[in-house]
């Protein structure tokens, strides 16, 4: 029976599979001289070397051709696509296109090695003393463009029993009442947060509470506690403290900025001092001249 053309392509690249397979199990695979082509396209060769092998031991060969297959012909639509570019644009656009390819390739070179040498040689170790100075130092980078606060927020669903007893003991200073809350919660509440008694901004708090302020200022001057409600749920919050926007930020609100920008200066720093000694011992060993 007549094979098509599809039959043979098919136990061709079958063939190529297993020279593959055979190639990449022997251990000295990488040392052979010879290598296999499989497709042109003008004068691009694919090579079998190039085609990622990895897992096609556990295919069956139909399986496996159909990769091989489905790459090949992805390589050449690519390939295909590059000549009819290729031959329809200028000689000016092509120049403009190889610069382009350096710079690229230049900015990735150094951007490895620059990478390479921070890790290796810059400091990165930034003690709070260097970061409460520089928060000192620098004031007016840390002005808040949010109103902020220190809050505890409880959701409930709206049959709690009881909820008198949580709206009193959200307004408690005591250890022992904040201890029995915190109890409570465990056993009734939707929701129960401090955020880690960390500063947040108010907007993120009267999200969780479903509700919009028109004058953030004016709740915060004259209120500690606060609640609202639905139809299935009573929302509590506590206010223990505020910053308003326009004022200096808490130094723990700012920390991981004041970490960043020093950091950030570090390594500015660092890499001028690495591309200024590289320039002078590059004058020095004549590897560079200005002629």
């Amino acid at each position: 029976m007549k094979k098509s053309k599809e039959d043979w392509q098919m136990n061709r690249i079958i063939y190529i599979i297993l020279i593959a397979l055979a190639v990449y199990g022997c251990q000295d695979g990488r040392n052979q001289q010879g290598r296999v082509a499989v497709a042109k396209a003008g004068d691009k060769v694919l090579f079998l070397d190039e085609i990622p092998m990895t897992g096609l031991e556990g295919l069956n060969p139909a399986d496996s051709a159909a990769y091989v297959q489905s790459y090949i012909n992805r390589w050449a639509r690519r390939e295909l696509l590059f000549l009819k570019a290729a031959a329809n644009i200028s000689a000016e656009q092509m120049k403009e296109i190889d610069y382009q390819m350096a710079e690229t390739k230049s900015n990735l070179v150094i951007h490895e090695y620059q990478s390479m040498m921070m890790v290796q040689k810059m400091d990165t170790i930034i003690s709070r003393e260097e970061m409460e100075l520089y928060y000192s130092d620098h004031e007016e980078s840390f002005m808040l463009t949010s109103n902020i606060v220190k809050a505890l927020f409880i959701k409930l669903p709206v049959e709690t029993p009881d909820i008198w007893k949580f709206r009193s003991l959200i307004r408690s200073d005591r250890q022992a009442d904040m201890q029995e809350l915190e109890s409570l919660c465990y056993q009734f509440a939707e929701k129960y947060d401090d955020f880690d008694e960390d500063w947040i901004t108010l907007d993120k708090l009267f999200i969780e509470m479903k509700e919009e302020l028109t004058n953030q200022e004016n709740f915060l001057r004259w209120t500690k506690f606060h609640e609202t409600r639905d139809s299935s749920s009573v929302c509590l919050a506590a206010i223990a403290d505020y910053r308003l926007r326009g004022t200096l930020a808490p130094f723990e609100y700012v920390t991981e900025d004041i970490r960043r920008m020093i950091w950030n200066n570090r390594r500015i720093d660092f890499l001028r001092e690495l591309e200024n000694g590289i320039y002078n011992e590059g004058l020095k060993q004549n590897v560079f001249k200005i002629f």
